[in-house]
């Protein structure tokens, strides 16, 4: 077939491992294999993983909520439909550090050859959460 259709009210909605952090694997949900694309439901005080890809380039799309993200060193808001293009190696991080909810629609090309969760060495592990999986931004208790 040439596309999938994916109705919000089918999309799976599932805990991030690391973090606890709503998210919907819509890429895998429709079958792609050439990109990933994540819906991620930020609550009050939440956050995705500190972390950086080797070869994936990832886009950002902010679209309900004032978003916060911290990409290296720089820390980044943004408003509703903002984009965020984050190159491979950088050390990325959304944060929702407000009273309110966010919804990002995130999408990354071309996958990891191998997911993260599947690698075990620890300096492989280093390199894609340089402060650990666990790590906060300094904006979060």
């Amino acid at each position: 077939m040439a596309y999938q259709v994916l109705q919000p009210g089918d999309t799976a909605w599932r805990l991030s491992n690391q973090m606890k952090t709503g998210n919907a694997n819509v890429g895998a949900q429709l079958g792609a294999t050439t990109m990933g694309a994540r819906f991620w439901r930020l609550r009050p005080g939440q956050t995705s993983t500190r972390h950086r890809h080797r070869d994936e380039h990832e886009l950002y799309l902010l679209l309900e909520g004032t978003g916060r993200m911290r990409v290296d060193g720089d820390l980044v808001t943004l408003h509703p439909h903002a984009l965020v293009l984050v190159e491979p190696g950088s050390v990325r991080q959304i944060f929702n550090d407000t009273d309110a909810d966010q919804l990002w629609f995130i999408v990354g090309a071309p996958p990891e050859a191998e997911p993260v969760s599947t690698l075990s060495p620890p300096d492989v592990l280093a390199y894609f959460y340089p402060d650990g999986p666990g790590a906060r931004p300094a904006e979060l208790p």
